[in-house]
């Protein structure tokens, strides 16, 4: 999921230097979204790491 939000960032970035607004707002849009989903699961599984041990 992580390599999808810089995926994204990098999408975002390119449409940003091209000119084409719009692209970039939404590429920037799905990467923020993506890296709020990876740090909640990546909590979820700290979580869930320290009761197994």
């Amino acid at each position: 999921m992580l390599r999808w939000t810089i995926t994204f960032i990098i999408l975002a970035i390119i449409a940003g230097i091209l000119g084409f607004g719009g692209i970039a707002a939404g590429a920037a849009g799905i990467a923020k979204v993506l890296f709020f989903i990876f740090i909640v699961l990546f909590i979820i599984s700290l979580i869930r790491g320290k009761r197994v041990v």
